[in-house]
This record gives C-alpha cells, sequence and structure tokens, in this order.
C-alpha cells in the first residue's frame, strides 16, 4: 500500500533513494582513504601523461595483491562519482584516469592540499568522538570528545603524542592553503605597513613561514604551547614563542588568530581578545587583530555545499570543544564585549572569511 501519510509512489522513491545515500554514505571517506593509503593521488600526479590508463594505475600500485587488481575498477568507478579523478574513455588506447581539482587537494605535499587534514577527519579519536554523540546527550560532560575519551581534546592532545602529530599535521596543512590566499591579491594589503604581527596557536609555523617569506619587512612570531613549538627554531624575521595565550601575548602590530576562537567559548574568546588588545597599539598606529575564522552562511548563501560545511562544522566544534561557529551578529557582539572600536568583514575566503577588530 503507498498511501501511508499520502506519500506517492513517485516521493517514496526519492526518499529510498536520499536514505540509500545516507546509509552507504560511511563508505565515501573509507574508499578516500584506502585511494590515499595506496597512493592514487600521487600516481596520476606524477604520471608524465594527463591521463594514464587503468592497466598502468594498476601496475604502479605498490603491494597490491595480485588477486584485488579486479577491485580497483571498482574503487576508481566511485572515486569518479566522488568527484576525485575523472574517467576517460578512448577504444584504442583503453580507460583512462586524470586528477580533478579536488582529487589534486589528496595529492601528499601539495600546497593547497587537504590530505593531512581529510586522515585527521578519519583517525579512530575522532570517529569515536562523532559516534559518542547520542551518548554525550545524556551525560553531563561538556562535550562528546570527553564522553568518548574521558578528557578534554587538548589534554588528549598533550598526553598522546601521536594524536597529536595528526592533529598538527592537519592543522598545518590547512594553513598551507590559506597561507597561499593571504598572500595572494585577495588579501595581500591585510599586511601592508605592517612592521610585526603575532600568529597565536600559530603550531608548526606553516602560515607565518608564509608570511614572512611573502613580507621580508614583517617580523613574524609564532606563539603556541611548549609540547607543540618543541625545539623549533626561527630565522630571519621568523621566530617562534612557546606559551599560553591566556598568559601573555608578545606586543607586536598585529595579531593574527587562524581558526582559533571557534575553539572557545564566548567568555574566553573575550578574554583573550583583551589579551590580545593589551599588545597592540591603537588603531592610529595601525594596530587590529586579523580573525581568520568561518562567519555563519555570510559568503556561502549561494553555495548549498559550502553552507552544509559550515552546518557540520558547528556541530563539530560544539561536540569537540563545547565552542560553535559563529554569525556575523555574533561575531559583533565578541568585539563590543572585548572594548573594540571596529570591525570589518572581508569575504574572500570560501568557507571562512577574514576579519578585522580595530582597537
Amino acid at each position: 500500500m503507498l498511501n501511508n501519510n499520502n506519500i506517492c509512489a513517485n516521493q517514496l522513491i526519492e526518499a529510498e533513494a536520499q536514505s540509500w545515500d545516507h546509509i552507504l554514505s560511511y563508505l565515501r571517506p573509507s574508499c578516500i582513504k584506502c585511494a590515499i593509503q595506496l597512493g592514487i593521488p600521487d600516481i596520476l600526479h606524477k604520471n608524465v601523461n594527463p591521463i594514464m590508463s587503468l592497466s598502468d594505475l594498476i601496475a604502479a600500485l605498490p603491494n597490491l595483491n595480485p588477486s584485488k587488481t579486479t577491485f580497483i575498477p571498482i574503487l576508481m568507478r566511485v572515486l569518479v562519482d566522488f568527484g576525485l579523478f575523472k574517467y576517460h574513455q578512448h577504444q584504442q588506447q583503453g580507460d583512462g584516469y586524470s586528477l580533478t581539482s579536488v582529487g589534486r587537494l589528496l595529492v601528499e605535499n601539495d600546497l593547497s592540499g587537504k590530505r593531512s587534514f581529510f586522515l585527521f577527519a578519519q583517525h579512530p579519536v575522532v570517529l569515536n568522538t562523532a559516534s559518542s554523540v547520542g551518548d554525550w546527550l545524556r551525560d553531563d560532560l561538556p562535550t562528546a570528545f570527553e564522553t568518548a575519551h574521558g578528557k578534554s581534546h587538548w589534554d588528549y592532545c598533550v598526553e598522546e603524542p601521536e594524536f597529536n602529530g595528526v592533529f598538527n599535521d592537519a592543522m598545518a596543512g590547512d594553513s598551507r592553503l590559506i597561507s597561499n590566499l593571504l598572500i595572494s591579491d585577495c588579501c595581500a594589503g591585510v599586511f601592508e605597513g605592517l612592521t610585526s604581527l603575532v600568529d597565536i596557536g600559530g603550531g608548526t609555523g606553516a602560515v607565518a613561514m608564509a608570511i614572512a617569506e611573502a613580507f621580508p619587512s614583517l617580523k613574524c612570531i609564532v606563539l603556541d604551547l611548549p609540547h607543540v613549538i618543541g625545539d623549533r627554531k626561527g630565522s630571519g624575521n621568523l621566530e617562534f614563542v612557546a606559551g599560553s595565550m591566556f598568559d601573555k601575548i608578545p606586543h607586536a602590530n598585529a595579531i593574527l588568530l587562524k581558526w582559533i576562537l571557534h575553539n572557545w567559548d564566548d567568555e574566553d574568546c573575550v578574554k583573550l581578545l583583551k589579551k590580545c588588545k593589551e599588545s597592540i597599539p591603537n588603531k592610529e598606529n595601525g594596530g587590529k587583530v586579523i580573525i581568520i575564522d568561518i562567519v555563519m552562511e555570510d559568503n556561502c548563501s549561494n553555495n548549498e555545499q559550502l553552507v552544509q560545511s559550515q552546518h557540520l562544522m558547528d556541530l563539530l566544534m560544539r561536540i569537540t570543544y563545547a565552542s560553535k561557529e559563529r554569525t556575523e551578529k555574533e561575531w559583533e557582539k565578541l568585539f563590543l564585549d572585548a572594548d573594540f572600536s571596529g570591525y570589518k568583514i572581508i569575504t574572500s575566503l570560501g568557507l571562512r572569511s577574514l576579519i578585522e577588530f580595530y582597537p
């Protein structure tokens, strides 16, 4: 009977197709992780010809069990569906594949790559957090991360070097992508007139190194916790400082907060922003705080995929850090509560925006 709740046959078929998509969606990241582990994006990237035949691809795969070669075209078919690769059919040359712009982001050491972030998202610690949301909603712990692992994300990073390394690699990979945008024509004006910059929570220094290289007269300081800084030493106009951003921030013309404030609740954000304000000159003398973070649906309203990614990132922040992504009104409230005089949003970074706070 198809009259249940007046759902017609076409609606039922459409609903079932969507439900199957959700049911089987767990296979998407597994297949992409498999491609990374096999090195498929790297093999296609290094191939002399832009199109690589299936037989050549199979021959180039390391440690592939010969009995499993028939699975490779099945794997490649779904990876083509996901938009990572493009399929080419030639009657004489046989089937072939090439990298798409999305697949290129999974090439190892690509300057704009998302490979390390993808592997971080597939780490068992992260996956266990996501699978613990139902339990978290019924307990009294602040995050699903603590429900799953018995401690906060930051404490876990301190105590588990392997996971901390995967996390830092992900942040560094993302930073390389952002660095390319920051020093491009769309954002380079942000650094005009500055003589010094502190990159708070700058991790391994990927962003600061790119800025320091692009602007040789700009002194860049990376501030992060001791277990992140480790034994890193700067050179030239780059310096590493170990310490807590809530204790002391080196004085500079400007302070950079890339994907930092979305990790903290409003109270801690205001506390940090006030610390930043103490370490920079007034607006007339060029002082400012440069923030790279999401402004919810501000620059993505015409891109359904980006909006959905913002919503999922907001969910991730809430279950991992008890924090959130913010709308423009929520950002405005932060700068008012921290006694800043004004702000400007530049919506040129895709998922994220560049925001300037002026003291």
